[in-house]
């Protein structure tokens, strides 16, 4: 066969497979998800194009002490950085499936030397002691027909953004984590301070009553129910400073450095979100990590079907070689010793066709479950963007009341002492008064972080934190040709 014979062998391969492809597998299409329609109650919502994901973290959080931490955990946090390393293989398994497509090419050199029976063919000639020295070039390629190594490098692709997008979730989980444990690290905090506080009141208060009990104006027991409740104040401080270290700890770990000291500014310094916007459902699946990657995992069952359907055709394999061949070292390079051969072959499945069923119904139901998964994907998401939208109207809301506590609260307080100090308040209402004062001021640092947290659960569920990380991300590659 001539040269010009072959290339045109090839080329005709080529087309056919192109042809032979659209026999054999599917062509993907986006599927059809009814629930997106109704993530969210819209009777509830005053829905628009704007989404909260949609603003930068940096401009969100403008705390500078909290930026520095998350700055510090998206550099060092080993989960992002095993993530990062994932990618990487991902990468290196992608281009191996585009390698498919490249004819599979060695260099061999040889020497041989034959010395055959004397009762054989060649002895009985007298052929004797021969060399035989080979430099030769091989190269084999299977020819993409039927689509089987298209389907599977769109597999890999999809694999390959899957990871991609595994990096984005890391990332958006990573800033919510150390947002939400600053904030609770400052109420904690804040409420060490209140304790601190209301522990020094009430040691000055204990001195006053003992005033008041030697004026004859207080008992004996008004002085140990004030000496109780002092102490009731001073129990809640080792639990408080040992929630601090905790929490301190666990940002450490975040930030992938070792246990210590967490700088912060104060509680009262944080700003909560002030326009939660979740903007429709279709921007919540074009943001949210999560959605992502489960979209494009039933892409890649999707393809892996289309491959698995592939192993009931015939495969064509083209195999060439060429070189020098020579018994005498010193004529190998001669026009003489050159030498080349092309094989086709075509391979039909026929006794292993109960494996290929197997191998098509597998990739089915695996199609039909990341099919599943990506529902209920969606499903949860909606959950929890109304969810996180529901917890912050109702801190907002419990926040104005507590105000209104306060206030009654504190004017109780100052009403029973000025009564106690006169003779006609029972030092039971003071205690009561200041119990409940106390308590209050604790609840009202949980509203204020409920707030702010609740603030951050809604950007992580609407898939904010990912954009702008990395101009050289998943970006590219999901815009990249296939």
């Amino acid at each position: 066969m001539s040269y010009k014979k072959l290339f045109k062998l090839i080329i005709i391969a080529i087309s056919l497979g192109s042809f032979t492809s659209c026999i054999a597998t599917k062509e993907f299409q986006e599927p059809e998800i009814d629930a997106v329609e109704h993530l969210y109650p819209f009777e509830q919502l005053s829905l628009d194009s704007t989404t909260l994901a949609n603003m930068p973290w940096q401009k969100l959080f403008n705390d500078q002490q909290l930026q520095s931490l998350i700055h510090e955990a998206l550099e060092n946090n080993l989960n992002l950085k095993q993530a990062i390393q994932q990618i990487k293989i991902a990468q290196a398994n992608y281009f191996q499936g585009k390698m498919a497509f490249v004819p599979n090419i060695s260099l061999n050199g040889d020497v041989t030397l034959n010395h055959p029976s004397d009762n054989d063919i060649q002895g009985k000639t007298d052929v004797g002691l021969a060399s035989l020295y080979t430099a030769a070039v091989q190269a084999s390629w299977e020819l993409p027909i039927w689509g089987k190594l298209t389907s599977a490098k769109r597999a890999a692709y999809a694999q390959l953004v899957q990871t991609q997008v595994a990096r984005r979730a890391v990332q958006t989980e990573l800033i919510a984590n150390v947002t939400t444990a600053y904030y609770q690290l400052l109420a904690l905090k804040k409420k060490l301070d209140i304790a601190n506080e209301t522990l020094q009141n009430r040691m000055e208060s204990l001195q006053t009553l003992k005033a008041l009990k030697e004026a004859g104006r207080a008992t004996g027991a008004d002085v140990q129910q004030s000496v109780a409740i002092r102490y009731a104040a001073e129990v809640l401080i080792p639990d408080l400073k040992q929630s601090i270290v905790e929490t301190e700890n666990f940002i450490s770990n975040l930030l992938g450095r070792p246990p210590g000291k967490i700088n912060t500014t104060t509680l009262a310094t944080q700003e909560p979100i002030s326009s939660p916007k979740v903007g429709v459902p279709a921007s919540l699946v074009r943001n949210r990590p999560d959605i992502i990657r489960a979209e494009y995992a039933f892409r890649q069952a999707f393809h892996l079907t289309n491959n698995a359907r592939t192993y009931f055709y015939p495969s064509l394999t083209l195999t060439a070689s060429g070189g020098f061949k020579s018994l005498d070292l010193g004529d190998l390079l001669l026009p003489a010793s050159m030498f080349a051969n092309i094989i086709a072959g075509l391979t039909q499945p026929i006794l292993n066709n109960g494996v290929n069923k197997a191998r098509l119904t597998q990739a089915k139901a695996s199609q039909q479950q990341a099919l599943l998964q990506l529902k209920q994907t969606i499903i949860t998401a909606g959950s929890e963007v109304t969810d996180a939208l529901s917890s912050y109207k109702k801190a907002k809301k419990k926040m104005e009341l507590r105000e209104n506590q306060l206030d009654a609260l504190q004017r109780a307080v100052n009403d029973s002492e000025k009564l106690l100090q006169f003779g006609q308040a029972n030092y039971t209402n003071v205690l009561t008064a200041r119990q409940n004062l106390l308590s209050a001021r604790l609840e009202a640092v949980n509203d204020k972080l409920q707030l702010l947290k609740s603030g951050v659960t809604l950007y992580r569920a609407l898939g904010g934190g990912w954009k702008g990380f990395d101009k050289s991300d998943s970006t590219q590659v999901m815009n990249a040709n296939q």
